[in-house]
């Protein structure tokens, strides 16, 4: 996940992940389940929300609107970003962007 970064593909399945890593997906799934505790869906939007913070906190980005980042690290819908990124931090994109700003 930290090097290929499968999860920016905004259509990342777990049939499709299962396949990139040549297992089979109820093997995956059960192992995401099971040991991280989540669901793919979270599993994957987790590591999405990562990369958007990595990416709201790096300069490089900062002309970049928060919707932009949000659908280059693999969100298709604003709303899911919002609800993901919430459930994640505890924080709106937009409040969490503004309490990093220096």
């Amino acid at each position: 996940m930290n090097e290929k970064k499968p999860f920016l593909d905004g259509d990342i399945s777990l049939i499709t992940l299962a396949d990139s890593i040549d297992i089979n997906p109820k093997v995956l799934s059960f192992v995401i389940n099971e040991h991280i505790h989540k669901n793919f869906n979270d599993y994957i939007n987790t590591w999405r929300i990562e990369e958007v913070k990595k990416r709201l906190n790096d300069k490089t980005y900062s002309h970049y609107k928060m919707l932009s980042i949000a659908f280059d690290c693999g969100f298709n819908s604003k709303s899911t970003f919002n609800l993901a990124f919430k459930k994640a931090t505890g924080l709106s994109p937009s409040k969490y962007k503004s309490s990093n700003d220096y």
